[in-house]
């Protein structure tokens, strides 16, 4: 939970400044624990990630390995690189068919706004450095934070195997549609045909009638989702299962929720780690897509779908 762009750094969840000692430290997590303890009222998330904060600099060793992996203070390690594309895998198992750059968008876009925000005449020399994309407004943290989340994905239905045909990075771009929409994820396989949003809050959100809700939720994602799933069904001629919303592990309460129909689509939540397990055996009432029908589907979509 502390690994995003966009999430709370171990010290801003314990109300405190990365360069205070650590007897300071160590009162301010007591007084964070009293204020968000949930038989006090408190927020049992909040809760739950002040302990998490603690785990991470409540110790000498632990506060400086966390300092080195996260820019903090002179123990900052320049050449860390979680927020760095991912290398090349080179492993030669059998993949599901992938198309597409998995947030190759949404990089290329973080990487023009981010020196444009730094200014003319600045020299970036590392625009994935802590520091850098923690001072940075919050709708360029979002872009990186949903490229780091869509190669995840990507990561991860890799994996499925060769009955699995993966499109990323899908353009949806129809009359009535905004013209930089697109689907993070279009996988076919035999439970069926899904539209996949790759998300990260930056923490958890609610769920609210079919839609998250919270300050740090952009607009109104499954809803976008949807729309977009409509515009490629049309100009496909495909039916789809189903959609799902990925978000980190850490920011749902439960691996896999299923909402029922959302204007008339069949909507699940997954955790990161249950993707695969929703994948392969779909949502619950979402139609299959088997034999011909799947060779049908795989067609019209290559003949179909653009890249954003």
């Amino acid at each position: 939970m502390f690994d995003s762009p966009l999430s709370a750094s171990a010290y801003e969840v314990l109300a405190v400044d990365p360069a205070v000692d650590e007897e300071t430290l160590r009162k301010a997590y007591r007084l964070r624990l009293r204020q968000t303890h949930p038989d006090t009222g408190g927020d049992a998330t909040l809760f739950i990630q002040v302990q998490r904060a603690w785990e991470l600099v409540g110790t000498p060793e632990a506060r400086a390995a966390y300092d080195r992996g996260h820019g903090f203070g002179e123990a900052a390690a320049p050449e860390w690189s979680g927020w760095r594309p991912p290398a090349a895998r080179t492993d030669t198992r059998p993949r599901a068919r992938s198309y597409g750059h998995p947030g190759g968008w949404r990089r290329e876009r973080y990487l023009t706004l981010i020196r444009e925000w730094a200014g003319r005449g600045v020299t970036v020399e590392d625009p994935y450095d802590p520091a850098l994309v923690r001072s940075a407004p919050v709708g360029l943290r979002r872009l990186l934070a949903d490229a780091l989340a869509e190669e995840a994905t990507a990561r991860i239905v890799s994996d499925l195997g060769m009955g699995y045909t993966v499109w990323h990075d899908v353009a949806a771009t129809g009359r009535d549609a905004d013209p930089d929409a697109k689907i993070d994820h279009i996988v076919l396989g035999p439970s069926g045909l899904y539209g996949i949003l790759s998300e990260d809050f930056g923490g958890p959100a609610r769920l609210r009638r079919g839609e998250f809700v919270g300050d740090g939720v952009p607009g109104a994602p499954i809803a976008e989702l949807l729309a977009r799933m409509r515009v490629i069904s049309r100009a496909a001629g495909v039916r789809f299962s189903g959609a799902i919303v990925v978000l980190p592990d850490d920011d749902v309460d439960q691996p896999i929720q299923e909402l029922g129909k959302v204007r008339g689509t069949r909507v699940a939540v997954t955790s990161r780690s249950a993707l695969t397990t929703v994948l392969r055996r779909g949502i619950t009432g979402a139609r299959d897509i088997g034999g011909n029908e799947v060779f049908d589907y795989r067609t019209r979509l290559q003949q179909t779908v653009r890249f954003a």
